[in-house]
């Protein structure tokens, strides 16, 4: 260290003895009262300021880092409204959507907020924050702008569980529309399938599929999805097809609940025949 010290000091002697004579100049003209003096005081201290700013401009160079800096976090934190903004405008969008579909329904239509998601591989349930004072009972489905969510499965006075699509324990009785053809729709834990439709219909990807007029559980003609894809079994007798539901049900935070209640005896005998 003091060879490295010693090295620098023999190298810059000269800079270094011309500061110090700069140092002891200026000190002796800033204490002297001559007129003389005073004007070259006044020229010396002129042209350190010069050659100060030059030295001033050249560190702020190395200060561009610092600068960088403070503009990539206000960056970030400009990111940040911008993202709560576009999912403001999401919720927005969607609400707007939502009360669009309110005025068009002939039903009369609950209002729910999503509070809680309760999902697993084969039970997927929502817990909603309507319930029995507002008129919520079991078996009401839950929709929203784009199609079927789910159906009540329990009621609460202030909360309640909506069934979703995803899960296993739910079969509601579906039409693909083009062929006008019915069938069970369930969840097997991957996907929504319609199974055992007979070949001799030609079961199209991208046909839409709504609730059917012969169930008992939800009212009919409620859009559900579009067929994605199709699997022939049983020696090429029939069909199982998968449905992508029109609505994002993972993404789902608001909804309506449809005050439409079965038949209790109907509904009964269908879900009888749906085990």
């Amino acid at each position: 260290m003091l060879k490295f010290i010693s090295r620098i000091i023999n190298q810059f002697k000269e800079y270094f003895l011309l500061t110090i004579l700069i140092i002891i100049s200026l000190t002796v003209l800033s204490s002297n009262e001559k007129p003389q003096i005073k004007k070259l005081r006044t020229f010396a201290l002129g042209s350190f300021a010069v050659v100060n700013q030059v030295v001033n401009s050249a560190a702020s160079i190395f200060e561009a880092d610092e600068s960088a800096e403070q503009l990539r976090r206000e960056n970030a934190e400009l990111m940040m409204q911008v993202n709560r903004l576009r999912k403001s405008g999401y919720v927005n969008q969607e609400l707007r959507s939502m009360l669009s579909y309110k005025d068009t329904s002939s039903y009369p239509l609950v209002y729910a907020d999503v509070v809680s998601k309760l999902v697993n591989k084969i039970q997927g349930n929502f817990i909603i924050n309507r319930g029995s004072k507002d008129g919520i009972k079991i078996g009401m489905p839950a929709v929203n702008d784009k199609g079927i969510i789910g159906v009540i499965a329990d009621v609460t006075e202030d909360f309640s569980v909506v069934r979703t699509l995803y899960n296993s324990s739910l079969n509601i009785a579906v039409t693909v529309q083009s062929i006008n053809i019915d069938g069970i729709l369930s969840w097997n834990g991957n996907e929504l399938i319609i199974k055992n439709i007979p070949t001799t219909y030609n079961v199209r990807v991208g046909d839409r599929v709504e609730t059917s007029d012969f169930s008992s559980i939800l009212p009919p003609h409620i859009p559900v999805g579009v067929v994605s894809k199709r699997e022939t079994i049983s020696l090429g007798l029939l069909h199982t097809i998968s449905i992508k539901p029109f609505a994002d049900i993972s993404a789902v935070d608001n909804l309506f609940i449809i005050k439409s209640l079965p038949s209790k005896q109907v509904n009964q005998l269908e879900m009888n025949l749906m085990r």
